[in-house]
């Protein structure tokens, strides 16, 4: 019997948390078993107590402080792979799943033997869409905000296909992507112990499509499977231009671009940072700065 372990990462998310362990619970599971572990990244919210309270029996793992990401899944992943997990599935903690969302991702996976990563088909949570009034509620729950990972080498920019896109069957097809999304990415085993973890040194973003490349270089597939469905409550805080999104994303998209762009695009975007040197918003301009000077993981930013 094939061991499946799914990751949930937590910070200061008690309430979603619980929601998802809910949806977690009602997961159909056939010849497969599963076991939960949770990483409370430093909470100050008693999530910790409150999990436990809830699910006495299940594995949460504190980390004392904030780790980002990179780092607080890997605990998780780490401790999976001990226990003997055939697979590990990241998991957001604001994210609801399908109930056979594990059956269809095992189902691809024995179908698609050179995938390393599989990712499912991820919508809004209906109210959570980037558009809120753009749709009638008949469509809600079917607007999508992941429908495979796109890399845009030429501008070293890394996508979501499909985004606010309802969907009406046009997603139905197993297909190659370019990233898995750390939202949701289900990991072989043999993968973890061949490529690593996620890469700390990004911290937050960008780490999944770091982790996609290296799997793909080392000659295994990222496959998107949309009959696997999660319903994500995205987060409107941190978006584009927060601090926290320009001092991350400019800081490791640099870090991702010059470790795997094309010559051409690693001199454009060396360019593109000497003119946020000047011109950027103070947490890009800081975001440039820690990339030259080797800042890296949580960096400058408070």
């Amino acid at each position: 019997m094939r061991e499946i372990t799914i990751v949930i990462l937590n910070w200061n998310g008690k309430r979603d948390t619980l929601e998802c362990l809910k949806s977690v619970g009602q997961l159909s599971i056939v010849g497969c078993h599963l076991k939960i572990i949770v990483v409370d990244n430093g909470s100050t919210d008693d999530s910790f107590k409150a999990i436990k309270k809830k699910y006495p029996k299940m594995e949460v793992i504190e980390t004392g402080e904030n780790l980002g990401f990179s780092a607080g899944n890997n605990i998780g992943i780490k401790k999976a792979v001990e226990n003997g997990a055939d697979f590990v599935l990241t998991l957001n903690n604001d994210t609801i799943v399908d109930k056979n969302l594990i059956t269809h991702l095992i189902e691809a996976a024995d179908n698609n033997k050179d995938a390393g990563i599989l990712s499912p088909m991820i919508y809004f949570y209906p109210g959570f869409e980037y558009h809120k009034g753009k749709y009638p509620e008949r469509e809600k729950g079917r607007v999508v905000w992941y429908a495979g990972g796109v890399i845009d080498w030429d501008n070293v920019l890394a996508s979501n296909y499909g985004v606010d896109d309802t969907d009406i069957g046009q997603y139905e097809k197993i297909h190659e992507i370019d990233f898995a999304t750390g939202a949701c990415m289900m990991i072989r085993r043999e993968i973890i112990e061949s490529v690593g973890l996620f890469d700390e040194k990004f911290y937050l973003y960008l780490e999944d499509a770091d982790l996609s490349q290296r799997v793909q270089r080392f000659g295994r597939k990222i496959i998107f499977v949309p009959q696997a469905k999660v319903w994500h409550k995205v987060s409107q805080s941190s978006g584009i231009g927060s601090n926290l999104n320009d001092y991350y994303i400019t800081r490791n998209r640099l870090l991702f671009g010059i470790k795997y762009a094309p010559v051409r695009a690693k001199i454009a975007i060396i360019k593109e940072s000497l003119r946020l040197l000047v011109q950027g918003r103070p947490w890009q301009r800081q975001g440039v700065i820690d990339f030259y000077k080797g800042s890296l993981g949580r960096g400058s930013y408070k």
